[in-house]
């Protein structure tokens, strides 16, 4: 299977991450940390100017109607620069959401919805039943609430917050209640099911290319500091027992980084057979990540621990996302299902892609 990217994804990437290198800066995200709800409205602005917010909303509601493997290269640089705002949860998982039960069940409120969330006027993330809190709900206008197979649309007018705390302070985590009613559901019974579960998966995928863009920044904080921090005269670089850690981590984020590509590439043509890829994608991703958090705080030494030392910020996003949308364990059941079962595409005329996954969709 052939994983290159073409011209205009990588252009699209790189432009998204030149905006977050001069707007989501260390010293930045320690500022959103002393303001009160921690969300920058500039940098949300921003990046909705440069076609962020629009990228899975169809043509015909404002979008630029890409597929994820459009722009999964572009969620893991967001991962990379650890930006805080709830960009990926609207973009990437709210939107497209929205946009596949408007081809369902065509409605002029959806959408007008997805028309506003294109350009950033509009706030919308989902709040599944598998993540318990829910991060920046606050600052959103509409949430997406499951109640069983249910999809509920919900204004912020009519929801209660209730605030936790999470280890990476520039998350706004908290819990929502609300009580549903018939107005406020936009879909039940088959549909819904489908549709979250096609949530699950872009949600999983979304979090495991920000976990490979978070093991990432890790290991090139600790490159440069191995290269600058001298000990007998010498870089501590030098030493073969540092060399190792980095080592190892770089070779964990390039074993995962095809997984998760492929993964972005079944859900984008065979979303009906992404289960197995997506899981595959947030186990390799979250364990690249963790193993790059602990290294590389060990390259840091003492000074790795400390509040100081920018490291730690992208570590505790790593601790933060690797239990949201799912954690290693359920991931790897969800692997172990797939694989016992008969339809489980196996073997290598799939493994070396000299066969497509559509020529099999007949199959379902």
């Amino acid at each position: 299977m052939d994983f290159t990217f073409s011209e205009e994804q990588l252009f699209f990437q790189q432009t998204v991450a030149d905006f977050l290198a001069d707007n989501v800066t260390p010293e930045q995200i320690r500022q959103r940390w002393e303001s009160e709800h921690g969300f920058d409205d500039t940098t949300w602005q921003g990046l909705a100017e440069l076609g962020a917010m629009a990228t899975l909303i169809p043509e015909e509601h404002d979008g630029l109607g890409l597929r994820f493997d459009d722009i999964i290269m572009m969620i893991q640089a967001c991962g990379k620069a650890a930006l805080p705002e709830p960009v990926i949860d609207h973009s990437f998982i709210a939107a497209p959401m929205l946009a596949q039960l408007q081809a369902e069940q065509p409605s002029e409120r959806i959408g007008e919805l997805l028309a506003s969330m294109a350009t950033g006027e509009k706030r919308v993330l989902t709040a599944p039943m598998i993540n318990p809190y829910l991060n920046f709900a606050e600052q959103a206008d509409h949430l997406l609430l499951q109640f069983g197979d249910d999809i509920h649309l919900i204004d912020k007018s009519e929801i209660e917050f209730d605030r936790a705390v999470s280890v990476d302070r520039s998350r706004r985590i908290c819990a929502v209640k609300c009580k549903p009613n018939g107005s406020t559901c936009l879909s039940n019974g088959k549909l819904g099911s489908e549709l979250w579960q096609a949530t699950l998966n872009r949600g999983a995928l979304a979090n495991a290319a920000q976990l490979l863009g978070l093991a990432e920044a890790l290991v090139q904080q600790a490159v440069r500091y191995s290269c600058d921090r001298e000990q007998f005269g010498k870089p501590i670089g030098v030493n073969q027992a540092v060399k190792h850690l980095l080592a190892d981590c770089a070779v964990k984020i390039e074993f995962a980084k095809p997984v998760v590509y492929r993964a972005a590439y079944t859900v984008a043509v065979a979303p009906n057979r992404a289960d197995w890829a997506v899981s595959h994608a947030k186990v390799s991703a979250t364990q690249a990540a963790q193993l790059a958090a602990r290294h590389c705080i060990q390259v840091f030494g003492a000074m790795g621990y400390t509040w100081e030392c920018d490291v730690h910020i992208w570590a505790k996003r790593v601790w933060a996302l690797a239990n949201e949308w799912g954690d290693v364990g359920f991931h790897k059941n969800r692997i172990h299902e797939w694989l016992v079962q008969p339809k489980a595409l196996l073997g290598p005329e799939f493994t070396f892609g000299r066969r497509n996954i559509r020529d099999v969709e007949a199959i379902d």
